[in-house]
């Protein structure tokens, strides 16, 4: 059937013969690879329509419910669909779609014989086969990606039905093959959708020998799985009823009469229904113990709902709500259902470590089922390979279970192609297997099979830590040579061989380590106990000689030892050693601390030759005359600085946005001309001119702010000062997140937008939604949108959005051209992984400043992204790229802090955040000055604090009758 359908879907071939081939051989042998693709096309399409039409009135219709006239008409559409003419016409865009597909599947598979575990590279790799129409391929490809990785519900669900489609069904070697496929698939995730289908599946094979066994087994085991689950395992349920009430048999009554009375003992979603369908289908009334058991239930199902309505709001991955539901379980110690819940969560948070840490713990202390545990801390390693944590564990699980040795060996193996990101990981994967490795030796014995092994591996891990690790990481991850100091502990301790722990401590030594006296301290431990005592004075000696972090406590113990167990003459050769080296260390050190004191008295006359040309080009400003075309507005007629005789009127500090004229009492606003702007002023003669620029700043509007509007205000900077009418311009923008009730620029006192303002809401959620408009470009400036806060009550308020701590999953690149934008870079990184957020920095105008963040969505593409990346060209630049883990910011210097113990606290009014600059006013009025007393040490003596101390403190109103005196 199979065969005939193949030839009436390929007959429309002969047409390509009938050309005339006045080509080369070369394009005759294209035409003919094309035509035999189309032929292997046609072919796969027909065995599945006739497996349909083979299959379909057998068991499809007894098993979903498909009448056979159904069948026939679905069939019959898709072999008219297939054999349709113009599918297998050879048009040009045909032929370059599949040219296309050929060479990104070569790309694909090259790629893959140079990094297998690249996830997306083999989902790309599948899809393309599958529209190439090869199946053979395809289901090669598909088995060499589940060996690597666990496959989603989505993928097992379309490799199910491409398999059990093609195949004829009819054959039992098939239907085995499907059915291992299907014990693969349930071994993943816990997937609901799989082990329906698998029941439905194995239904198709009642007929056959011990089919209905395999279809109750196959239905137990979902319920085993799948049965608790509160949302999704009522349609396991009520498949298995229908299966048993289908089959006519004596005991079908009594299987179905306990399935409902399991099925109502557990807390499930639409009990009721359940209940109801019981009542009505049994002839009998229900037992009492049934209906307690289902009241039971419901109080139950009455404790999960608030679980599972909360998993139901969230969105995905809904790791915190997984986590809550698994802290309740804990707490109820249900074994299946706590396995349930955690299986739950890992299909949605597979690639979270601490998860899959937390559930192999809980199997490892509680549980301790062998094939449960083994199989997931095998799931584990597959979801997270990166983790080193998990492969620990692995092979401690094995080990504690008694797995055959050479199984171990191999996940060693896999472990150590995992691809770590830190060099420290290997070293803890090779110190993991060595103690396993050492637990199987019997040192009782001087030599065995297992000891050499042992010395072998430790072997093995000196060069794999050189050679591997060193080149890839620039580092050796082992700095102290635990791994090494372990070997030297089991040759001394457990092997009585001395002379090789002495080779390998000679060996430590010399990879940097003999400065440090606590690795001298530790050699001499060795020896005392298990070497002699000559060995142990060498040792002392050598230390003496070479540490530099800690010589004396070296010495000591070399002193301590010859008072003990010593001749004279070897107390003298110690005494002389010791001061000897302690001396040339005394000398070391005071050369140190005087190149030290040096240094920093070079940068104490920097300094101080910075304040001094700073203070000749203040008293240069000083003594300069101001120009004669210059209006005063502070006094009468044009005088010079320092002028005799000049009425000075007493200053004010010119307060933002609120200056009061000088008669008028504190508060009173002026007159304002549109736009908030104030009036304008018409020029006149010179002798006018104070008038004028005094009511210049009289007429500038005051910006109020109500500190308890902060909740539906934000603060909008970063803005263009040249923007002409900002509230025009950002209303339409913040009238998107709702309404406003009021937009305040703040203006300079001679009118000029300042480049910020308030925007005020009439609702807090606006406020909350404007928050969005963040780094949103206005006039081609970035703009920032932040809360409203006062920053001098809550010191601590930060308003950057992004993380400061280390992130695995996103990366920090340097070194970018300025002219690459967001889209070129974001098709540069697609190549490795999944980007979930890509964010170039620019500086405050909005322009690029050569660095990125990119966010992938797993650790392990990131992981990728780094060792293909790092190094890479991009538009002549060389980018660096590394794990994003920005430094420590320093935290403000609080008042607190810089209070000294022998000096008085400087205020921080006086001084700002960062000292007294050279442009800071003062806000105390002349009148009030005092000099200080550098200068009235020239002139007369030096007053004591204590007369500065008792110097009389004025009042606000004795400020306020100063500022108004004319």
């Amino acid at each position: 059937m199979a065969t005939a359908a193949a030839t009436s879907v390929s007959e429309p071939e002969p047409e390509p013969e009938a050309e005339p081939q006045a080509g080369p051989q070369a394009e005759g042998e294209k035409d003919e690879a094309k035509a035999a693709r189309t032929r292997r096309k046609a072919l796969s399409r027909a065995v599945a329509a006739a497996t349909y039409k083979s299959i379909g009135p057998q068991w499809i219709q007894r098993v979903r419910g498909v009448s056979e006239s159904d069948g026939e008409e679905e069939y019959a559409m898709a072999s008219s669909a297939e054999s349709s003419p113009g599918e297998y016409e050879w048009e040009s865009d045909d032929e370059e779609e599949e040219d296309k597909n050929q060479l990104e599947i070569e790309r694909l598979e090259e790629q893959l014989s140079i990094n297998v575990y690249d996830y997306n590279c083999h989902v790309e790799l599948i899809r393309l086969l599958r529209l190439e129409g090869e199946l053979s391929k395809v289901r090669a490809a598909r088995q060499k990606m589940s060996e690597l990785f666990p496959l989603t519900e989505e993928l097992w669900m379309e490799w199910l039905r491409d398999d059990t489609a093609a195949d004829t069904a009819a054959d039992a070697l098939d239907r085995e093959r499907a059915y291992e496929l299907f014990e693969k698939a349930v071994q993943d995730y816990i997937c609901p959708k799989i082990w329906l289908e698998y029941g439905q599946y194995s239904m198709g094979g009642i007929g056959q020998q011990g089919g209905l066994e395999k279809v109750r087994s196959v239905f137990e085991r979902a319920l085993s799985s799948v049965g608790l689950h509160v949302t999704k395992g009522l349609a396991i349920w009520e498949a298995y009823r229908e299966f048993e009430s289908a089959i006519v048999e004596a005991a079908r009554l009594e299987k179905v009469h306990s399935l409902f009375r399991r099925q109502l003992a557990i807390p499930l979603y639409d009990m009721e229904a359940t209940f109801a369908e019981y009542e009505e289908w049994s002839e009998d009334p229900i037992p009492e113990s049934v209906i307690q058991s289902y009241n039971k239930a419901l109080q139950q199902l009455e404790r999960y709902k608030p679980y599972e309505e909360a998993l139901l709001q969230a969105e995905a991955p809904r790791l915190a709500e997984y986590q809550a539901y698994i802290d309740f379980e804990m707490k109820l110690g249900d074994p299946a259902r706590i396995q349930l819940i955690f299986e739950r969560a890992l299909v949605e948070n597979c690639l979270v470590p601490d998860l899959w840490i937390r559930y192999s713990q809980y199997l490892d202390r509680q549980l301790k089922v062998k094939d449960l545990v083994l199989s997931v801390h095998s799931r584990a390693v597959r979801n997270c390979p990166w983790t080193v944590a998990l492969w620990r564990r692995y092979l401690l699980a094995m080990e504690r279970h008694d797995v055959d040795h050479r199984e171990i060996a191999e996940t060693f193996e896999k472990a150590l192609n995992a691809g770590f990101i830190q060099a420290t990981d290997y070293v803890e994967i090779w110190q993991a297997y060595l103690d396993y490795l050492r637990r199987r030796v019997d040192f009782k014995q001087d030599s065995s099979k297992e000891l050499e092994e042992l010395r072998a591996a430790f072997a093995r891990a000196l060069e794999y830590l050189q050679q591997e690790v060193e080149e890839r990481f620039s580092e050796s991850g082992d700095p102290s040579c635990m791994i090494m100091q372990n070997w030297a502990r089991i040759e001394a301790r457990l092997c009585n061989n001395m002379q090789k722990a002495r080779e390998l401590w000679d060996s430590i030594m010399t990879k940097g380590n003999a400065k440090y006296a606590n690795m001298w301290l530790e050699y001499y431990n060795l020896e005392r106990a298990h070497g002699d005592t000559q060995h142990c004075r060498k040792a002392l000696h050598r230390a003496v000689q070479c540490t530099s972090d800690y010589p004396e406590h070296v010495c000591e113990v070399l002193l301590a030892m010859e008072r003990t167990e010593g001749t004279l003459e070897d107390w003298d050769i110690a005494v002389q050693k010791t001061e000897t080296r302690l001396a040339r260390v005394n000398e070391q050190r005071m050369k140190a601390a005087e190149k030290e004191a040096a240094l920093v008295q070079q940068e104490e006359e920097k300094a101080e030759q910075r304040k001094r040309v700073r203070a000749e080009k203040k008293a240069l400003k000083k003594k300069k005359p101001r120009g004669a075309d210059a209006p005063r507005a502070d006094g009468e007629g044009e005088k010079e600085w320092g002028q005799d005789g000049a009425e000075q009127p007493p200053k004010r500090r010119r307060l933002e946005n609120s200056v009061s004229p000088a008669g008028a009492p504190w508060g009173q606003e002026a007159d304002t001309g549109p736009a908030g702007l104030p009036a304008p002023v018409d020029a006149g003669p010179p002798a006018k001119q104070k008038e004028k620029a005094v009511s210049l700043k009289r007429d500038l509007p005051k910006v109020p702010h109500d500190s308890s509007k902060d909740g539906v205000t934000v603060f909008v900077s970063n803005l263009p000062y040249g923007m002409a009418e900002p509230e025009a311009t950002l209303r339409p923008l913040f009238e998107a997140c709702g309404e406003v009730v009021q937009i305040r620029p703040v203006f300079s006192n001679r009118g000029d937008f300042r480049g910020y303002c308030y925007v005020e809401f009439q609702e807090e959620k606006s406020a909350l939604q404007a928050l969005a408009l963040d780094r949103r470009s206005v006039e081609g400036r970035p703009m920032f949108v932040s809360p409203c806060v006062d920053k001098s009550k809550n010191p601590d308020f930060k308003v950057f959005r992004y993380s400061t701590a280390l992130e695995k999953h996103k990366l920090f690149i340097s070194g970018l051209p300025f002219s690459c934008t967001r889209e070129e870079l974001e098709d540069i990184c697609k190549a490795h992984g999944t980007v979930k957020d890509l964010r170039l920095v620019t500086n405050r105008a909005g322009k690029p400043k050569g660095l990125a963040y990119v966010e992938y969505e797993n650790e392990s593409q990131a992981s990728q992204a780094v060792m293909k990346m790092d190094g890479m060209t991009v538009k002549g630049n060389v980018i660096k790229v590394a794990i994003s883990n920005p430094p420590q910011r320093k935290a403000p210097e609080r008042p607190e802090a810089r209070k000294g113990p022998a000096s008085p606290m400087v205020p921080r009014q006086m001084y700002g955040a960062r000292g007294k600059g050279r442009t800071q006013l003062s806000l105390l009025p002349r009148a009030l000055h005092r000099p200080s007393a550098a200068a009235q040490a020239e002139n007369g003596p030096t007053p004591s604090p204590a007369a500065a101390a008792e110097a009389p403190k004025m009042s606000n109103a004795d400020f306020a009758k100063l500022l108004l005196r004319k």
